[in-house]
């Protein structure tokens, strides 16, 4: 019986035009109306995950930055990872030798010191999420986002490493060329003792070594009373890799690339085609049949 699903969100609950069908918030709220509790698992920031969903007046519970932060639906707080402060500032003058545009993430805010290469990376990553998807119209979709909304640019992110009460939850570094101008640096950002995953090829998401949505699951789970068997997990790229191979039942999207494809115990269809609430259907059917 499932009891606890983790839902990643781009890719995955999200369609190409980044909005919930639908489709999949009738399926979600059966799903909890069965007694299935619903966890939203993105690398996105807690105000910004929020704000992108708002529409869907959905209530659930939030894994945030790849597994920095875990909130309950009623908004507590029940996990936490940041990553040092040496580490964080290791991390900069690394990624600033090798050129990489990046932001940060803390518990409230994303942090960007270019407004305009967000943009222009965000477009980037949903054409890649969404294959036929023209430049033009990413760019588009990616500048009127509500996510841009909610971040803050500011002129240094060394002046805002200075105020003692801020607290790094993750980076994310962009680059539209792939996956492999990453290659040199995933290693020596490991050596930093921190953990890199991506939601796409065109970014790495660096979090603290614990900050994992499998592990972030699990805790949860745990806390929660659930049984890892009583767990599922969807998603479709590397960020959602932990908790596909740590959940009781891994499902990868269609669109998922082929290494979530490779761990995943089930594949659903893509996320244009309401794969989220076609696999919560197969989970209600299943826990029906007992």
């Amino acid at each position: 019986m499932i009891k606890l699903v983790a839902c990643d969100l781009d890719g995955t609950l999200f369609n190409r035009e980044m909005i919930v069908s639908d489709t999949n918030i009738k399926a979600i709220r059966d799903a909890q109306a069965a007694g299935i509790e619903f966890l939203i698992a993105t690398g996105r920031a807690p105000l910004e995950s929020k704000t992108v969903i708002a529409a869907t007046k959905l209530k659930t519970g939030f894994i945030n930055l790849n597994g920095a932060l875990v909130f309950d639906a009623e908004g507590k707080l029940m996990v936490k990872h940041a990553i040092a402060r040496t580490q964080v500032k290791q991390l900069f003058a690394l990624l600033r030798q090798t050129h990489f545009y990046f932001e940060v993430i803390t518990v409230d805010q994303v942090y960007t010191e270019d407004v305009n290469a967000r943009i222009t990376n965000i477009a980037h990553l949903l054409v890649d999420l969404n294959p036929g998807m023209d430049f033009r119209t990413a760019v588009s979709i990616s500048a009127g986002s509500k996510a841009i909304m909610t971040m803050q640019a500011i002129d240094s992110f060394d002046k805002l490493l200075a105020q003692p009460n801020i607290e790094v939850l993750k980076v994310i570094a962009f680059d539209a060329r792939g996956r492999e101008v990453f290659a040199k640096v995933i290693p020596q950002i490991n050596q930093l003792g921190l953990t890199v995953s991506a939601s796409s090829a065109t970014n790495i998401e660096i979090n603290a070594a614990k900050a994992q949505k499998g592990i972030a699951l699990l805790d949860y789970a745990r806390k929660k009373g659930y049984k890892v068997a009583e767990t599922a997990a969807i998603g479709d790229n590397l960020n959602d890799l932990s908790m596909i191979k740590m959940a009781g039942i891994g499902v990868a999207m269609g669109n998922a690339i082929p290494l979530i494809k490779t761990q995943a115990n089930f594949e659903t269809k893509d996320n244009n085609s309401d794969g989220v609430a076609h696999i919560l259907r197969k989970f209600m059917q299943m826990n029906t049949r007992g």
